[in-house]
C-alpha cells in the first residue's frame, strides 16, 4: 500500500535554507540583529546581569580555543552537566565553535544513568554549573576516570575533591587561556568556524526512554539550523531585536535547545528562568514568545478555576460566566456577531486582568510541546488572548515535525507538516518522518538506527496517528503504550486517560490490563484542588482520608463513568484506585520530559493494581468502582 505523503500547507511560509553551522547562527545575527540584552541571567539578587550579542560570541569563542589549547581536539566529546542558563547556551556554542561534540545531562538523571551517559559518550571534559553541581559530579567522578578536565561556569570549587587526574580549571580562567591564545593568532576563531561543515556532528543528546538504556541521538549542525529556520519563518510573527523571550524548560531537551538555537539566529533578547522562579519572572519580563508544556498549562488553567471557585459574590460569579464562555470557544470557528460582543466583554472584566497576571499580555506565539495538549485547554487560552500553538517531534527530529501557527490553528491537533519535512502514516498507525531535520542515527548502534529508519528513509516515531481532513496532525497514543486483553482485544489507553485528565479533580491517569479480561485505572488527584471541591460539598475530611470520603469516591466514579462514555466497551475503565502521591521525575515514574514509565508504574503499584483485579466483581457489566 502506497504512503500518503503530507508536506507544509500553502498557508505556511516556512522557509527550507540548508548548509547552516550553528555557530553561522550567532555570526549572522551579531551583524545583522545585534543587541545589548540579548542574553539575561539572574543575577541572584532580583536583577538580572545583560549580555550583548557580540560580548556572547566573543565569550564562546574564548571558550572554544581555551579548549583546544587545553589539549582537547575536534571531534572530543565534552559533556555539559549544567543548568538551563546563559552559561549552559555559552558552553554550547563555544564547544561547537571549537568543532567539539557536546553530550548535555539531565541534572535529573540518578547516578548511574549519568555515568552510563558520560562512559558511553566517551565524554574527556565536564562542564558543570556552579559548586553545589560540582559537589554532585564528586561523588561519582571516579566512575568516569575518561575525564579530565572539568570546568566550572560559576564560583572557585574549593574545597571540593576530584580524582587525581582530573584538572579542575573556572570558566574565566579558561576563557582567559582562550583570550591569551588568540591575541597570539586573532584569525584562530574564524579559522576554526572554516572547519565546521554543516553535516558535522553537533551533539550527542540521549533520550530519556521510557524503557531501557539511553540511547545517543546523533544531530548534526544542519539537523538543528535547519529545523530551527523552517519551524520559525513559518510561524509568521517572528521579529528581531524587538522580541524578548523568556526560557524555563531544560535546555538538555532539545525542544529548548532548538528554540534556544533560533532565538540567536533571530536576535531575540533571551531571559534565563527556571519552574521556581517562573511565576515571579513572566510578569516582570512579559516576553513576546514563550515555549511550554502542556503541564505548566494545565497548573494555571487549575489555580484559575480553582480561584473562582473560591470567589463570592458578583466577582465569583462573572469569574464563572467568563470560564464557562471560554470553554464554549472554537479556534475553528472564532465568535462574531452577538457572540464576539459576549467574549469582548468577557476579555474586559476577566480575560485582560489573566493576562495581566500571567504576563503574557505581549505574547505573539505561546509554543507548547513535550507531551498532548488538551483541546478544551487550546481553545481556553486562545479565548483568553494567550495565544497557544501545539507542535509534535522528538529528539530523532530536532525536534519539530509538525506545529500549529497563528494563521493555522486546531485545538487538540498538532498541526501540520513544517516546510522540508514529510508525514506519512503507516498501514498500523505509526507516524512516518522524514526531512533535513532527522537524526544522523544512535550512537555507536546501528542495529537500533537500521530499527528506526528503514530503506526508504522513514523514521519511525512510535507515535499512533491520523491527518484530519484538512491535513492536521492528531496524535491518539505511543505505539509502546497498547496493550491486549486477554480476551485478544487491543486498547489504547490515551485518549481515555485525557479524558480523566480535563477535570480538575484529576492530576495524572494511567490506564492499565495488560493480559487481563478488562480495563482498570490508577487515579491520581488533584490534592490542591480536592479540598476546594470538598469544602464546596460539605466534606469534612481533610488530606489523604478525603480519599475515602462516600462523597468523594462517588464523584471519582462520576467522572470515570462520563470518561468511559462513547468508548469501546473493551476500553471502559471497569475499576481504579485513588493513588494520592504523584508521579514525578524524582520517584522514577515519569521520564525527564515527563512521560509516563508504565513499566516502572505498573511495578511501583503491582498490589493497587492486583487488589483491583482479585476483586470480587462478577463477569460482565461491572460499572466503574473504587477500590480501597
Amino acid at each position: 500500500m502506497a504512503l500518503q505523503i503530507h508536506t507544509a500547507s500553502p498557508r505556511s511560509t516556512g522557509k527550507v535554507v540548508l548548509g547552516r553551522t550553528l555557530p553561522s547562527l550567532l555570526d549572522e545575527a551579531a551583524e545583522r540583529y545585534p543587541s545589548p540584552k540579548a542574553f539575561n541571567q539572574p543575577d541572584g539578587r532580583g536583577g538580572w546581569v545583560s549580555v550583548s550579542t557580540a560580548e556572547f560570541r566573543d565569550a564562546a569563542d574564548e571558550l572554544a580555543v581555551g579548549l583546544l589549547e587545553s589539549g582537547f581536539e575536534r571531534g572530543d566529546h565534552v559533556a555539559l552537566f549544567m543548568e538551563s542558563d546563559m552559561y549552559f547556551s555559552m558552553a554550547d556554542l563555544g564547544t561547537l565553535v571549537a568543532g567539539i561534540v557536546n553530550v548535555p545531562l539531565y541534572t535529573t538523571y540518578a547516578a548511574d544513568n549519568l555515568v552510563y551517559v558520560t562512559t558511553h559518550s566517551e565524554s574527556k571534559a565536564m562542564m558543570v554549573s556552579d559548586e553545589e553541581m560540582l559537589k554532585g559530579f564528586a561523588e561519582w567522578a571516579a566512575d568516569v576516570p575518561d575525564v579530565r578536565l572539568v570546568v566550572l561556569a560559576q564560583g572557585t570549587g574549593d574545597g571540593v575533591t576530584l580524582p587525581d587526574g582530573m584538572e579542575l580549571i573556572t570558566l574565566d580562567a579558561l576563557r582567559q587561556r582562550g583570550r591569551e591564545a588568540i591575541g597570539k593568532a586573532p584569525n584562530r576563531p574564524d579559522e576554526l568556524r572554516d572547519l565546521i561543515d554543516a553535516t558535522d556532528l553537533a551533539t550527542l543528546i540521549y533520550t530519556s526512554g521510557t524503557t531501557g538504556q539511553p540511547k545517543g541521538v546523533m544531530l548534526s549542525h544542519q539537523n538543528i539550523s535547519s529545523n530551527a529556520i523552517s519551524a520559525y519563518t513559518g510561524m509568521g510573527v517572528m521579529g528581531h531585536q524587538e522580541e524578548v523571550a523568556l526560557t524555563f524548560l531544560p535546555l538538555t531537551h532539545v525542544y529548548a535547545r532548538m528554540l534556544s538555537f533560533a532565538g540567536i539566529a533571530w536576535g531575540h533578547q533571551t531571559y534565563y528562568s527556571n519552574p521556581d522562579l517562573l511565576v515571579g519572572h513572566l510578569p516582570e519580563v512579559r516576553p513576546t514568545i514563550f515555549a511550554t508544556v502542556p503541564r505548566v498549562l494545565e497548573k494555571v488553567y487549575d489555580k484559575v478555576l480553582l480561584g473562582i471557585q473560591e470567589s463570592e459574590g458578583a466577582k465569583g460569579k462573572i469569574g464563572a460566566w467568563a470560564l464557562d464562555l471560554a470553554g464554549e470557544y472554537d479556534l475553528q470557528d472564532p465568535p462574531s456577531g452577538l457572540s464576539g460582543v459576549k467574549y469582548a466583554l468577557a476579555d474586559k472584566l476577566v480575560y485582560s486582568k489573566l493576562r495581566e497576571r500571567l504576563g503574557l499580555t505581549r505574547a505573539k506565539a505561546v509554543s507548547v510541546g513535550g507531551a498532548a495538549l488538551r483541546a478544551d485547554l487550546a481553545n481556553s487560552f486562545n479565548a483568553f488572548g494567550v495565544p497557544v500553538l501545539q507542535g509534535y517531534g522528538l529528539t530523532e527530529t530536532s525536534p519539530v515535525i509538525t506545529n500549529n501557527i497563528p494563521a493555522a490553528n486546531r485545538a487538540g491537533t498538532v498541526g501540520q507538516p513544517i516546510a522540508g519535512v514529510e508525514v506519512a502514516i503507516a498501514e498500523d498507525g505509526e507516524i512516518l518522518t522524514r526531512g533535513p531535520n532527522l537524526m544522523t542515527g544512535y550512537y555507536k548502534a546501528p542495529d537500533k538506527t537500521a530499527e528506526a529508519i528503514d530503506g526508504d528513509g522513514w523514521f519511525h516515531t512510535g507515535d499512533i496517528g491520523e491527518f484530519t481532513p484538512d491535513g492536521f496532525l492528531k496524535i491518539t497514543d505511543r505505539k509502546k503504550a497498547l496493550f491486549k486483553l486477554s480476551t485478544g482485544k487491543y486498547v489504547i489507553p490515551q485518549p481515555i486517560e485525557n479524558t480523566l485528565t480535563e477535570s480538575a479533580l484529576i492530576e495524572q491517569a494511567v490506564v492499565v490490563g495488560n493480559s487481563q479480561k478488562y480495563c482498570t485505572a490508577l487515579i491520581f488527584p488533584n490534592m490542591e484542588v480536592l479540598p476546594v471541591w470538598a469544602k464546596n460539598h460539605g466534606v469534612t475530611a481533610t488530606g489523604e482520608a478525603l480519599l475515602e470520603d462516600p462523597a468523594v469516591k462517588a464523584e471519582f466514579e462520576r467522572l470515570v463513568a462520563d470518561a468511559n462514555a462513547g468508548m469501546d466497551h473493551w476500553s471502559q475503565v471497569q475499576r481504579f484506585r485513588l493513588v494520592p502521591e504523584l508521579m514525578t521525575v524524582e520517584n522514577e515514574l515519569l521520564t525527564p520530559t515527563m512521560k509516563v514509565k508504565r513499566s516502572q508504574v505498573s511495578k511501583a503499584y503491582t498490589g493497587d493494581i492486583e487488589q483491583m483485579y482479585s476483586a470480587n466483581v462478577p463477569d460482565g457489566d461491572r460499572g466503574a468502582t473504587v477500590v480501597a
